[in-house]
């Protein structure tokens, strides 16, 4: 079974695009990013969620950049931290290589190795 990690349902959440088996938006991780959360604090402040889900989120914001440009910087790359390389060595390759959008480039992460 292939679980699309971001859906869309206009019955859920209003349409806003959510992640797989949570309440959580698209646009509500871009927000945490933003204010400096990473995804190892994410994943702590909300079990339910999980790594490739929220590197999924990130991926799908920048496939619809129109629709999230507020939380893009002027260089491309989202706003806040990514995944650090060790976290994101656990992810799927499509999500490794998307540096500045899932992969923080050159940012450590005081949090640890999964964010």
């Amino acid at each position: 079974m292939t679980i699309k990690w971001v859906k869309s349902d206009p019955l859920v959440m209003n349409g806003e695009p959510f992640c797989y088996n949570t309440r959580l938006t698209v646009r509500n991780l871009l927000e945490m990013r933003a204010n400096g959360l990473t995804p190892s604090q994410m994943l702590a402040q909300s079990p339910e969620l999980r790594p490739v889900g929220i590197a999924e989120a990130f991926r799908f914001a920048a496939e619809n950049r129109e629709r999230y440009a507020e939380f893009f910087a002027a260089d491309g790359s989202l706003e806040g931290p990514g995944f650090t390389a060790a976290g994101a060595a656990r992810l799927p390759e499509h999500l490794r290589s998307m540096a500045g959008i899932v992969v923080s480039v050159g940012e450590p992460d005081p949090a640890g190795a999964i964010g």
